[in-house]
Parts: C-alpha cells; sequence; structure tokens
C-alpha cells in the first residue's frame, strides 16, 4: 500500500502520465449517454475469439470490458485481451481481481496496463476460488476492492509507488462495480461512497431486472451526491433460456432475479424464451435510461455479443457518434 493521494480527479499534467486518455472518459465527461459491454475471453490461446467479438462491438460501444477469470475460471488474461481488443477497434477496460495477486502482483499489472496505453481500468475483490474450476486454488485477497482502487488512485494521482515518486505515473480512468440487490440493502448505497471516496469514477453494477429497486438504490445515490461524482452505469443483460435463468437465480452469487420476470420467460413457449429474454432486455434500457442520475448501460451478453448491436438499436440508444463500425460478424 502506498502513501496519501489528492482527491481523485486531480491527476498530475497529461502529458507526465503513461497511457492515452480514452473515449470513455471523454463520453462520461460530455454527459451523453454511455455504454459498455463486456467481453469474455477464451479458455485456450486463441486470438481470434477476442477480436470476433471486439469487431461486433467495434462502434456501438464506447468501451468493452475484458473479464478477468470470471467466475473463478482459468480464462486468458485480461491484459492480453486488452490489447487484442483495442487493436480490433474497441477501446477496452481492463478488469482487474484481488483474488489471484498480493498488492505487489496488482500493482505491477496496472502499471503495466498504463505502459501498454490501457486507458481504464475495473478493479474489483473478485469470486472466491470455490467458484470456479480450481476450488483447491489459493485464495489471496491481500487487498479488497476498495483498497485497490485507492491503491490505484494513489499510483495515478499521487504519483506514489512504496512510498517513492513516480517519474511516469498511468492515467487511467479508474472504475469499480457494485451490487444494489445484494443484503442488507441498507449498506448498498453506502459501500459505492467508500469506492467513491477510495477514487472511483464510474462503477458498473450487477445485473438490473428489478427496475423499482434499482430506483430506490439511486436515489439513496442522490442523496448521498455519489451521481455528481461518479457515473452510474446499469448492468443489463439478456437472459436467452430457461437454464440461464436456472444458473442466474441459483448458481450464481449476488444476483436477483424477481418472480414477476420469472413467471415471464415461463410464460411463452420453449422457442419463444430467447426472444422473450430479449424483448425484456431492451425494455430494462428503456426503463433505466429515465432514471435519474443513470448515465448509461453496461451489457452483458456473454457468448451473445453479436445481439448487442440488435438490442441497443431496439431500445433506441443506438450507434456511438463518431465511432466506427466494424463490417465483420463472429
Amino acid at each position: 500500500m502506498t502513501g496519501p493521494a489528492p482527491a481523485a480527479g486531480q491527476a498530475g499534467s497529461p502529458d507526465g502520465q503513461a497511457g492515452t486518455p480514452g473515449g470513455l472518459r471523454a463520453a462520461i465527461a460530455s454527459g451523453r449517454f454511455v455504454v459498455t459491454a463486456e467481453i469474455g475471453p477464451p479458455r485456450d490461446a486463441n486470438p481470434e475469439a477476442i477480436t470476433r467479438k471486439a469487431r461486433v462491438l467495434s462502434g456501438w460501444v464506447d468501451a468493452a470490458n475484458v473479464t478477468d477469470c470470471q467466475g473463478a475460471k482459468v480464462k486468458l488474461s485480461s491484459l492480453a485481451g486488452c490489447v487484442l481488443a483495442r487493436a480490433a477497434g474497441v477501446e477496452p477496460v481492463m478488469q482487474l481481481t484481488c483474488r489471484d495477486r498480493n498488492r505487489i502482483a496488482l500493482q505491477s499489472d496496472l502499471l503495466g496496463a498504463a505502459a501498454l496505453g490501457i486507458p481504464n481500468v475495473l478493479l474489483l475483490t473478485g469470486d472466491h476460488p470455490r467458484f470456479g474450476d480450481h476450488p483447491e486454488a489459493k485464495p489471496v485477497f491481500d487487498l479488497d476492492g476498495v483498497q485497490l482502487t485507492w491503491t490505484a488512485r494513489t499510483l495515478r494521482d499521487g504519483a506514489l509507488i512504496s512510498g517513492q515518486r513516480l517519474e511516469h505515473p498511468p492515467g487511467w480512468l479508474i472504475g469499480t462495480v457494485e451490487n444494489p440487490f445484494a443484503p442488507p440493502a441498507s449498506y448498498r448505497a453506502r459501500r459505492l461512497a467508500k469506492k467513491v471516496a477510495a477514487g472511483a469514477e464510474f462503477v458498473q453494477t450487477q445485473y438490473v431486472f428489478d427496475v423499482e429497486k434499482f430506483a430506490a438504490w439511486m436515489a439513496e445515490l442522490g442523496d448521498l451526491g455519489i451521481t455528481e461524482r461518479c457515473a452510474v452505469l446499469a448492468g443489463i443483460g439478456p437472459i436467452r433460456s430457461l437454464r440461464v435463468l436456472d444458473i442466474l437465480r441459483n448458481e450464481v452469487p449476488g444476483i436477483y432475479v424477481p418472480d414477476d420476470v420469472v413467471r415471464r420467460l415461463h410464460g411463452v413457449p420453449a422457442d419463444q424464451v430467447a426472444d422473450e429474454g430479449i424483448t425484456l432486455c431492451v425494455e430494462t434500457i428503456q426503463q433505466v435510461t429515465q432514471i435519474p442520475g443513470v448515465r448509461g448501460v453496461h451489457l452483458m451478453a456473454f457468448g451473445f455479443e453479436r445481439g448487442v448491436p440488435d438490442i441497443l438499436e431496439r431500445a433506441g440508444v443506438g450507434p456511438r457518434a463518431g465511432l466506427a463500425h466494424a463490417q465483420e460478424g463472429p
């Protein structure tokens, strides 16, 4: 851990920072509606798996997360995936979890991202290894998500590492995650407030299936002044099968799917569940855009990246102005 950092947003001169300011930062600063998505790395060393997904998303999102061994399962590294995604025309967000690294490795990876020009980082505690494909793996958790955010801000704004000055501090945008629906509900807004105080400038939420509860959480954030200091991107995604619905409800910690969504998806013929799930996703995007303080959406469509343009078009969000579309699909 490093020494005290200045307030978030008071970074030094860009000329002294590594990395290039990204389009996500500019989109948030402009006040327009922001769209991010996710790219899940492959379980092998095939770079085309990243490239295909990035080409589909190019022009439709302001940036795309490359997940960091999501679900505690071994995947190609987020940093490598970010380099590949950027080469394919999508601005990357490097996810970095505390699960597998101590504070030395975490800071090293953060500096590496800056040196490679990755403009955004998303910092989180991470899923416990017991949920993944190596349940016997030793968890690290030397820091948690709040502490890692504070450490990253110190590297960037304080230009300090291990108490020593950095000649070339990083310049990435710092993001975090939050789950508005995890118990106790009264704690969730204050928990995000801690992350924002530590340096988070944008937050991507867990899946939103209950818009009413999400709106109540947003109102709490507004009362705390969080929405003025941090861009809130509502996490949204399509449920394309009853099997996925069952997994989300029973196997993925922290996801809340209300009964009316369950009834709706069970109430259509089996061959129409995918279409109904996409329609529900579109409607949810349209609804959250009307909630005060929501600055954008984070679209999670794992294995269905090809459907992202259609979902955004139907929701009335449309392509990103000034970003060229790739013509190649998956």
